[in-house]
């Protein structure tokens, strides 16, 4: 007997979960499909429940295994209940345009995975993104909806991609910038803004960024109300987790440099810093490139605040509790630094900032 299920997308708009369930001799067999109407997705359940009917029609339809990997991909984004981060998301929708997404899941095996995973034009750490990605489709496909994706098939092949080299871990970076720098980057967008008051003061976000050690995105999530002035922390909106990036909201301490860079930005908006992340990394991207600062990105802001504390002698949990690493182990990279003190202490580029609208 086949059934409709009517379930709202991610876009707002409908689709109709169409669900075919025949018994033939004790066993059970089911087929599902999505369509954007009604009429058609009963159209469907006519037509395989007729095809269905005929005899050895079920076996045959459970050797065959019609489901892709394309299906289970679709059906993933369209269900879970937590929202899919955008580079998740990216990815997934970039493996449908591989070969491997038009393959029946029952005949995915380890190779065809490892085959997939060397015709991604990519560094080792970002084909280790799509292989994570696509493991989470694995895991959940058969005993969530019974596709027949093997979970030990893509085990297999992520075992062999490491031992080929294929997939790395993300390679840890070290760059930090120099105060000379800062200073030629905080001057240059300070010149900007006066020339230009309609632009974003990316000074201000390069300045936030580097003391209250926040990654971009965090960032421009930041709203006027998760301010604590008094207490000096912030409440800052699906921080970055292995395993929550959407929902995992943490309190996290600010150091006064951040406080005082929080308390220059005008309250015209419910965010503090009310900016795009493709804007401010263009900005960035674009400044470096002009002012002749190589190999200097936005997360290096980032390393640089962590650095900068533990340099002024603070120990793990104190640190832990304005970085926000929940596992210390993390933070082990840092216990080379060496305390030198504050290199920040009278820095001219804070108080130009916090001056400057």
């Amino acid at each position: 007997m086949g059934t409709i299920t009517a379930r709202k997308r991610k876009d707002g708009s409908i689709g109709y979960m169409a669900r075919v369930r025949v018994v033939r001799d004790g066993e059970a067999y089911h087929e599902t499909e999505t369509f954007d109407r009604r009429p058609a997705a009963a159209a469907w359940i006519s037509k395989r429940e007729r095809e269905l009917s005929k005899p050895g029609a079920v076996a045959k339809s459970k050797n065959e295994d019609p489901t892709t990997l394309t299906k289970v991909i679709d059906r993933y984004i369209e269900e879970t209940v937590k929202e899919i981060g955008r580079t998740k998301a990216q990815v997934l929708t970039a493996i449908k345009n591989y070969e491997i997404a038009n393959m029946p899941c029952s005949s995915i095996k380890s190779k065809d995975i490892v085959e997939f995973l060397q015709s991604l034009t990519a560094q080792p750490q970002t084909v280790g993104n799509y292989a994570s990605h696509l493991a989470a489709i694995f895991a959940i496909a058969r005993p969530m909806w019974g596709y027949r994706l093997d979970e030990q098939e893509m085990r297999d092949a992520v075992k062999v991609a490491r031992r080929m080299g294929i997939i790395t871990r993300s390679a840890q970076r070290d760059r930090r910038p120099t105060l000379e720098e800062l200073d030629r980057l905080i001057g240059h967008f300070i010149e900007r803004r006066n020339k230009a008051p309609q632009s974003m003061p990316m000074h201000k976000v390069i300045a936030f960024a580097l003391f209250s050690a926040r990654r971009q995105e965090e960032i421009t999530r930041i709203r006027w109300k998760d301010f604590q002035r008094e207490h000096k922390r912030v409440l800052v909106r699906d921080m970055k987790h292995p395993g929550e990036k959407i929902g995992n909201h943490t309190w996290v301490d600010l150091p006064d440099q951040a406080v005082q860079i929080i308390g220059s930005m005008p309250k015209s908006k419910s965010e503090i810093f009310p900016y795009s992340t493709d804007a401010i990394s263009a900005n960035f991207t674009r400044a470096c490139k002009l002012l002749a600062i190589d190999d200097l990105r936005f997360h290096d802001l980032r390393h640089e605040g962590i650095s900068r504390l533990f340099e002024m002698g603070w120990n793990i949990p104190h640190v832990a509790a304005v970085s926000g690493h929940r596992s210390w182990i993390s933070l082990k990279r840092y216990t080379h630094v060496r305390e030198t003190g504050d290199k920040y202490a009278g820095w001219h580029g804070l108080q130009l900032t916090i001056d400057t609208k």
